[in-house]
């Protein structure tokens, strides 16, 4: 497997999140708050995270069962675009503690646990770093 446009995309944009979710998550919190920061930095997480999932729908092979193309890891994909509408609605609903817990849950699931997977030795990225730090 090699790098495609739709690999490159979605790789791009996973690493923005995960380097731009920090930023959007705890911008509000603590004695400083940034509300401008902490809602332009949400909004461009959003953004990365709804150009992830979308483009991993086109993404197919790996290891792993496969059902028309798609493996376990793509059922991620429903779950991380229902969770960002389920965080807006909270917020619709002035539900701030629920939009919070819920772009936390996503931000932990959806970028850290999906990203450390990536890193296993038999997926594409990870076989890429691990070859490339002489470690397999």
């Amino acid at each position: 497997m090699q790098i495609t446009p739709v690999i490159a995309i979605h790789l791009a944009a996973a690493l923005a999140a995960v380097a731009i979710g920090p930023v959007a998550l705890w911008a509000r919190q603590g004695a400083t708050q940034r509300p401008r920061l902490h809602r332009a930095a949400g909004y461009a997480w959003v953004t990365l995270m709804v150009a992830t999932a979308v483009s991993a729908i086109f993404i197919t092979g790996g290891p792993g069962p496969r059902w028309a193309g798609f493996g376990l890891i793509h059922l991620l994909v429903p779950v991380t675009l229902g969770m960002l509408v389920m965080a807006f609605v909270y917020l619709a609903r002035r539900n701030i503690v629920g939009h919070r817990k819920t772009m936390q849950q996503v931000y932990i699931g959806a970028c850290v646990v999906a990203g450390g997977f990536t890193l296993l030795p038999d997926r594409y990225l990870g076989h890429s770093v691990w070859s490339a730090l002489g470690v397999i």
